[in-house]
């Protein structure tokens, strides 16, 4: 067991402070049950922090204000379960409108639509991530930013576009190149392309 605990924390401490590990990403050092219970004597020496169930993070610790241990964002560990899973994923609802600055609310759960595995990330003190499964084609879009636009306004639904969600997006993609928006529009349902064509 000593050696599992040891050739983790070499493997974990060859990389910079502040990276996100799964426990998967030891699986070739032994049995999973091995690998969990030397996670946990990690977690117990604070080399690691636990986050979630199989996700652990190597702390990176602010030194020159002094806040302590700066913990990564929700959508930087969705996004790491993203890679991990070769899956794309795109925000939807509030978080995609806090996104595009079309909502002041930030959730304590953020909720994203994915072609992956769809479940649910306890990060604890009550904030979460939900992957909801989509079909890839509504995740075929080239451009991210289009992608988060189609998202936010199928969330806000056709009769609540306001015009000064328009206008607000008319501004970011004034100051954006947008390459492929074309082939991409194309893709969007019927009312949001006439948005997109008023906008871009």
């Amino acid at each position: 067991m000593q050696k599992t605990v040891n050739e983790i924390e070499s493997l974990i401490k060859q990389k910079q402070k502040g990276k996100i590990y799964f426990a998967s990403d030891f699986a070739l050092l032994g049995a999973p049950k091995t690998i969990n219970k030397s996670l946990e004597r990690l977690e117990q020496s604070k080399t690691i922090i636990r986050i979630a169930r199989g996700i652990y993070y190597y702390p990176k610790t602010d030194t020159k204000l002094g806040l302590g241990i700066l913990y990564p964002s929700l959508e930087e560990i969705a996004k790491e379960i993203a890679q991990r899973d070769k899956a794309r994923i795109v925000p939807t609802g509030i978080y995609a409108l806090n996104k595009l600055g079309l909502s002041t609310q930030v959730p304590m759960n953020i909720v994203y639509l994915t072609d992956g595995t769809p479940r649910r990330i306890k990060i604890g003190n009550g904030k979460g991530i939900l992957f909801k499964h989509t079909a890839p084609k509504n995740l075929a879009y080239k451009n991210d930013l289009i992608l988060l636009i189609v998202s936010a306004l199928k969330a806000i639904g056709k009769e609540n576009v306001k015009n000064e969600d328009i206008e607000k997006l008319q501004i970011l993609l004034s100051s954006r190149q947008i390459p492929d928006w074309k082939e991409d529009m194309e893709l969007a349902p019927a009312w949001i392309k006439q948005i997109l064509i008023s906008i871009v």
